[in-house]
């Protein structure tokens, strides 16, 4: 055979050869797992794609309350040997108080202390034990704006203050000195959730600010809250706003209430919380100009005070849940489940006095009590129906 054409054939060979092996490959790839299909194009596209972002999301819920306005008869029948116990007034409220992540109380006269004398209306000073009864039943913030702030000037707020600090509770709308009042709160939950908390009042009953000491109270001013809303937003996911304002005594907002409740949603502010009628004025929802939603109580009413008019004896416990939903980068935060306990204050002859929620007070108590609490129910629920009543 010519050399020519055995080189001819080795090559036919060697090809041949090497498509062999390749079909034994990819034989081999094929029929490692017999029972495997083969992959689809749906199959394939399906794998290609990016994978959607986990979902987490977090929850807390938030308790209020209304005005702690300790009146003499109050602090009367608090004392006790070595000072005074405000704890046993409030034993019926507080499984409603320490069972939610954070509870706001307004307590709206300084506990400045025995030290520079207590006092009752026109210009309150309380004991500092207010504060520790508050602590035990599981308040976590206090607001001290209101037109009782400055009623013993400074040094009942600075020495208030103090004791705050003493017992570890944050206080907002009345600070100890400019950076103290340049430091907004926030409370940062163990959930995940954090929540700035903001405090302003319409006056001081007549009584001026000390000049250059600003700080000492906040006062209602649109310019200034605009700025502190917007801090308070970029450093929490909600911003809780404190008012105190409305007319006295008046069981629906006016149209100045509406109006800056109507601002405050309109700068962003989830939740607004308001005080000084010291009767209950309805919950709502108030549409923001971004077609956002801020959750409002125009008047939480007296939760505990020495007032023995019958509405003024009303106050409650606001409950709502704020919820956090994070998509990737994405997070969404909503304010969802109002909920409302009405409350009541009972005394005999002015003393034993203790705040009690309307759905277990007895006739005796309260005559023809059922019929009060169905009252106070339609009327806190007039604007929002969806509103429930906690009853156990």
């Amino acid at each position: 055979m010519r050399r020519g054409n055995i080189l001819i054939l080795l090559t036919i060979f060697m090809l041949l050869f090497v498509a062999a092996c390749s079909n034994d490959k990819e034989n081999i790839e094929t029929t490692s797992d017999p029972n495997k299909e083969p992959q689809t194009e749906t199959e394939k596209e399906e794998q290609e794609k990016p994978k959607e972002p986990e979902k987490i999301e977090k929850e807390i819920t938030i308790s209020a309350i209304g005005d702690m306005l300790i009146h003499s008869q109050v602090y009367k029948d608090a004392k006790v040997a070595g000072g005074y116990d405000f704890t046993p007034m409030l034993d019926a409220v507080k499984p409603f108080l320490n069972s939610s992540t954070i509870t706001i109380a307004n307590q709206e006269t300084m506990i400045g202390g025995e030290s520079i004398g207590l006092s009752s209306y026109p210009r309150f000073n309380s004991p500092v034990e207010v504060g520790d009864a508050l602590k035990d039943a599981g308040v976590d913030v206090v607001s001290i704006a209101n037109n009782h702030t400055l009623d013993h000037g400074e040094e009942a707020i600075q020495q208030a203050i103090q004791h705050w600090e003493t017992i570890d509770m944050m206080y907002t709308g009345a600070y100890r000195d400019q950076e103290d009042s340049n430091d907004i709160r926030v409370y940062e939950t163990q959930e995940g959730i954090s929540v700035a908390f903001l405090a302003y009042t319409y006056g001081t009953n007549g009584i001026p600010v000390p000049d250059g000491k600003d700080y000492l109270v906040n006062l209602i001013d649109r310019d200034n809250m605009a700025g502190a809303i917007e801090e308070a937003e970029s450093k929490a996911d909600v911003t809780i706003l404190s008012l105190h304002f409305g007319n006295e005594y008046e069981r629906l907002p006016s149209e100045e209430q509406k109006d800056l409740v109507q601002f405050a949603a309109d700068h962003g502010v989830e939740v607004v919380l308001g005080h000084h009628p010291h009767v209950l004025q309805p919950v709502d929802w108030v549409e923001g100009e971004s077609g956002n939603k801020t959750l409002v109580a125009y008047s939480l009413g007296n939760f505990l005070s020495g007032q023995d008019e019958f509405y003024r004896r009303i106050g409650g416990i606001m409950k709502f849940t704020i919820h956090k939903t994070i998509v990737g980068e994405e997070e969404t935060i909503d304010v969802t489940s109002p909920k409302f306990v009405p409350t009541f204050v009972t005394y005999q002859d002015w003393r034993d006095y203790g705040v009690i929620p309307m759905y277990q007070l007895t006739n005796e108590q309260l005559p023809n009590a059922q019929e009060h609490y169905e009252e106070i129910k339609a009327h806190m629920s007039q604007w929002m129906p969806e509103l429930e009543f906690i009853e156990k």
